[in-house]
């Protein structure tokens, strides 16, 4: 694939995951968090197997069938304030093919039984919310991946919306970041502010390829 014809690509990716996660923000609406999250499920598998910029390698998208992800569980779904402990604080992570990405600290959001975790913005063009997670189950076999999972990251359109003022975090929705199964992908990392000890079982979980 040409520069062009992948940049094309992974225009085309984002705007996917944008519509995918409208259609699941209507259907949550609508009182259906499981339907929702099982047609997220199904539309990823179906851009992990067939999309030009899938994050799969050639070798390993032959054969691949579905992503390992775990039943809905409502739970794991909540709707958070967002607090002040922290705003402000500066993250500047570095990445092999972006360089130094900036963070902003926009407060600390609680999960009932789950912990604090910070909340980012990105702090450079396009803005956007940023929630990563590495919990007590990363790592482990039949775990999450070791490096932290996505929850929120709404600059590509992974956004679970709002209600109230209240901010709406389901962590069934957790996903691995593109280098859990490529390395020639950059992906900004979970700091000790988005770590728990507890073992988080919903979202996506974590098989080697």
């Amino acid at each position: 694939m040409s520069h062009a014809a992948a940049v094309l690509a992974t225009a085309d990716w984002r705007r996917r995951v944008f519509a995918l996660y409208q259609e699941v923000r209507s259907a949550a609406a609508t009182g259906s968090p499981a339907l929702a999250h099982a047609h997220w499920r199904t539309e990823r598998d179906r851009l992990f197997a067939h999309h030009p910029a899938s994050p799969l390698p050639a070798h390993v998208r032959s054969s691949f069938t579905s992503l390992a992800v775990a039943a809905y569980n409502p739970d794991f779904r909540f709707e958070a304030v967002i607090d002040d402990d922290g705003a402000g604080q500066l993250m500047e992570v570095r990445t092999g093919t972006d360089g130094i990405v900036p963070f902003e600290r926009l407060g600390t959001v609680t999960l009932d039984g789950v912990g604090r975790l910070a909340l980012w913005r990105l702090r450079s063009y396009g803005g956007g919310l940023f929630l990563p997670l590495r919990d007590g189950s990363s790592g482990a076999s039949g775990g999450s991946y070791g490096g932290g999972r996505y929850v929120l990251d709404t600059i590509k359109g992974a956004h679970l919306g709002e209600r109230d003022g209240r901010l709406i975090i389901d962590l069934n929705f957790a996903y691995n970041p593109s280098c859990a199964y490529d390395e020639a992908w950059a992906c900004p990392l979970p700091g000790p502010d988005n770590r728990v000890d507890v073992s988080i079982p919903v979202g996506e979980l974590y098989t080697p390829s």
